[in-house]
């Protein structure tokens, strides 16, 4: 029976100083984890349990779902990585670290080039295939930031699969097993969630979904529409077409003098037009040079978007106005398009401005504008892409109607690799006609205690955690009241062994506290069943029981309370 005066579970009022989001500040409240290090946390014994339920979860459904568990070494060799291309292209959150012999290795973020590679030293028939291989491991993101407790750490516990087919007809069918599983996952834990499409990021392959969590503190953002189910997060959200323009006759262009207007708002109020009327340059640094985007002034480039469109680049920020002087001899804020073509710089538009006629822009000398612009050789980007976030209210790209845009968490993603690996490390099978194929891969990634924090964001309220049953470090809370009271003291712990042995898991506070720390404690920790024993309520043979999640009391008879227990926890499943 776990004890809670004899438990390492040691809760606090004081909210942690660099603790930003609600699940990270009860995390540590609640006594579930320990910062040791920036993004690196101990899991404490209560937070060990429901990560431990949840890992009961995964394994259940992965298991039922035909991959088999195995486990493979953190610490990876750089050979593997430079095999497959990412030691450099994976960037700085790649730890990497040197032995005794000055060997290069890196604690591995993810395992595609360890599984690759026993893969293909074991396999070689098409009659070996298709299989699905998983693990539950301890990995780590040097992240630039580490923030939000378990939700954006640098060590964190992933479960990540790699299943290897012979056709892209198995991978689909494996990818879809996949897919149903993380349903499942999700829906046994009481969590309100979405699946959508996602960017495929430096892992690769040629589609992915993410799961996400439905929270109002997300940090992501996703596009829906209600209308045909599309969804997609926003680094990988399409919109419908952009409206044309009615026509109109072609305008000359004219410069404006805008002295100290660099702002699309001050711009576009200087000139009495809506910001959509502008059309602004964005300059990026790239390891290739410099590139410029042209969006419409209303909306922002999407990052991700450009980078896929900008194919061998990895790295990518926003130009300084020093090295724009430097580099091109313009001035931020009063660059346009013309200056841009005439300085040889590579220039991409947005499809917002595809169809733009007679709009604003930079006139390439500081302090004036152009009006009346029209694209022409002289000034036309080379190309032109979707490269804008989607808005609100936007059209939906399947069938037209309005997208909304909600914050989610992401606590899993899904991915068709496709031959990118198997291609790069020569992992290949021969077929039936014995002509040797690369494999055709899939990986399939979920955030233990990003899953776990994301259900504290999503089930919270003034005084602590709210849990899912499921994931609830114990499922009913035993507070004996008056533990010095040896008859009241004695029915809780009857009541604690009763439910223990009809496999309830159970927390008995037997702590010699005041009730109302007892109480205080209880409501933070968020054990969602909680029986109270002694008082008035003990006296006139009674315990008291209430639900977490609202806190209703009843008064039943103690020969009937361990009964009326479980038909709560039973209501709490359905």
């Amino acid at each position: 029976m776990n004890r809670w005066s004899q438990y390492y579970l040691f809760t606090t009022r004081e909210v942690p100083s660099d603790a930003e989001v609600v699940s990270h500040q009860l995390m540590v409240r609640a006594g579930m984890i320990k910062k040791l290090a920036a993004g690196i946390y101990s899991y404490l014994p209560a937070g060990w349990r429901s990560l431990s339920k949840l890992m009961a979860i995964v394994r259940r459904e992965m298991d039922a779902a035909g991959a088999v568990e195995l486990s493979m070494p953190a610490i990876q060799p750089a050979e593997l990585w430079v095999e497959s291309g990412r030691w450099q292209r994976y960037g700085k959150e790649l730890l990497r670290i040197r032995d005794r012999h000055e060997r290069e290795f890196c604690f591995g973020p993810t395992h595609e080039e360890v599984v690759t590679d026993f893969v293909r030293r074991d396999v070689r028939s098409y009659r070996q295939l298709p299989f699905n291989l998983y693990q539950i491991q301890t990995k780590f993101r040097d992240e630039i930031r580490p923030r939000f407790g378990l939700m954006r750490g640098r060590e964190f516990l992933m479960k990540d699969a790699y299943s290897f087919s012979a056709t892209e007809e198995s991978l689909d069918q494996v990818y879809s097993a996949m897919r149903d599983a993380y349903r499942r996952i999700f829906a046994a834990c009481g969590l309100d969630y979405t699946m959508v499409e996602a960017d495929t990021g430096t892992i690769g392959g040629s589609s992915s979904h993410e799961f996400m969590v439905t929270a109002a503190t997300g940090e992501s953002a996703v596009a829906h529409c209600s209308t045909c189910g599309y969804g997609a997060n926003v680094e990988k959200a399409e919109r419908g077409a952009w409206e044309v323009p009615s026509e109109q006759a072609r305008q000359a262009a004219e410069k404006v003098e805008t002295p100290g207007r660099k702002t699309i708002e001050e711009v576009a109020q200087f000139l009495g037009i809506p910001a959509s009327r502008l059309v602004k340059a964005l300059i990026y640094n790239t390891e290739h040079g410099l590139v410029a985007v042209l969006v419409r002034g209303d909306r922002e480039v999407n990052e991700v978007k450009l980078l896929n469109q900008l194919p061998g680049t990895h790295h990518l920020e926003l130009a300084s106005a020093e090295r724009v002087v430097a580099e091109l001899g313009l001035t931020l804020g009063y660059v346009g398009p013309r200056g841009l073509r005439a300085r040889n710089v590579r220039l991409l538009g947005d499809l917002s401005v595809r169809d733009a006629r007679n709009f604003a822009c930079g006139a390439d000398e500081e302090g004036f504008h152009l009006v009346g612009v029209n694209w022409s050789a002289e000034n036309s980007p080379s190309e032109f892409a979707d490269l804008v976030l989607v808005g609100d209210g936007d059209p939906c790209p399947r069938c037209g109607a309005a997208l909304a845009i909600s914050r989610g968490i992401e606590v899993g993603h899904i991915f068709k690799l496709g031959a990118k690996y198997s291609e790069a490390m020569k992992c290949e099978f021969t077929d039936e006609a014995g002509v040797n194929r690369p494999m055709i891969m899939g990986c399939y990634g979920l955030g233990i205690g990003r899953t776990v924090a994301a259900a504290i964001e999503q089930g919270h309220d003034a005084d602590g955690i709210v849990w899912p049953l499921p994931l609830a470090p114990w499922s009913v809370l035993v507070l004996a009241l008056t533990p010095n009271d040896p008859a009241a003291m004695a029915a809780a712990e009857a009541l604690a062994a009763e439910l223990e042995s009809r496999g309830v898991d159970v927390l008995l506070d037997d702590r010699d506290e005041r009730p109302g720390v007892k109480f205080k404690d209880a409501d933070l920790v968020g054990v969602p069943v909680r029986a109270v024993v002694g008082g008035k309520s003990f006296a006139a043979g009674q315990a008291e029981l209430s639900l977490r999640r609202d806190r209703q009391k009843q008064l039943v008879p103690l020969a009937e309370a361990a009964a009326k227990v479980l038909e709560l926890i039973e209501r709490l499943r359905a």
